[in-house]
């Protein structure tokens, strides 16, 4: 993939902060759209507000900047109104799954032809380091100084038990297997979802003791279990750990799908 092909020159350089993981993970994704071979004629791009939701606004094609929480709404309007478009999602834990709780899990629901990229850097990174329904337990935000005491969504998990047709969860570290998952949620009919979780060196990091970003993609590193491998511990008996990450492919299924091109 040429970095011109699908990144506006002008709005460069960025606006993310130095380390921050999002930029990988909107690479990752414009290597899997090159793959399939779509075109920027027939591709919107949609996010909602937040860090990862500023994506949108450095690539070609069409994109839609939204309210906070409504990606997932007006994503589906696009889909339903124009079925040949190819649609993609970015969004981040907080836009995705606070104020945009319910459009993700309907979305999941009616298996809409989408594909969604979470950022998920488990704060509120843009607007004040606040806690956001995936901070971990004991971790440190602006609304949580003395540790987050609320367990923490798993989102995939969510999207799964919603009626999603692709699930896959990665880290800013895994970047092949990122790209390659992404590319099988873009070739998915219906609803996919793919988080990736991020390092934010600026609301988490400096709060909970991260003091190099590569520290940060260490620790996501060294906490990722492969779901084969969390399975093979759970049929042996072994427990596993609370703090690991599940990662891999997590469901692929061919549930009807609503949107998919005619």
């Amino acid at each position: 993939m040429s970095f011109d092909d699908w990144y506006r020159q002008d709005r460069l350089p960025h606006i993310y902060c130095a380390g921050c993981g999002n930029g990988t993970i909107i690479n990752c994704t414009l290597a899997a759209v090159d793959q399939v071979g779509w075109t920027k004629e027939e591709t919107v791009f949609v996010s909602g507000i937040g860090c990862s939701s500023r994506a949108p606004g450095y690539i070609v094609t069409d994109s839609l900047h939204t309210t906070h929480g409504r990606a997932i709404a007006f994503a589906t309007g696009v889909k339903m109104a124009n079925r040949d478009l190819n649609v993609v999602v970015f969004t981040g834990d907080g836009d995705l799954a606070a104020i945009g709780g319910n459009h993700f899990i309907h979305a999941c629901r009616r298996n809409i032809d989408l594909t969604v990229v979470c950022m998920n850097n488990q704060i509120y990174g843009m607007t004040g380091g606040q806690g956001s329904p995936t901070t971990p337990k004991g971790c440190l935000s602006s609304t949580t100084p003395y540790g987050c005491v609320e367990a923490p969504f798993d989102l995939c998990e969510l999207a799964i038990a919603a009626g999603a047709n692709y699930v896959s969860r990665w880290t800013s570290y895994h970047v092949k297997e990122l790209e390659k998952a992404v590319k099988v949620g873009l070739e998915t009919p219906g609803f996919s979802f793919i988080e990736a979780l991020v390092q934010c060196p600026t609301a988490f990091g400096r709060r909970n003791k991260f003091k190099q970003v590569a520290d940060h993609v260490e620790y996501l590193r060294a906490h990722s279990i492969l779901k084969a491998k969390r399975d093979r511990m759970l049929e042996q008996g072994e427990t596993v750990p609370d703090d690991m990450y599940v990662v891999g492919e997590l469901a692929r299924r061919n549930r009807p799908a609503l949107g998919v091109k005619s």
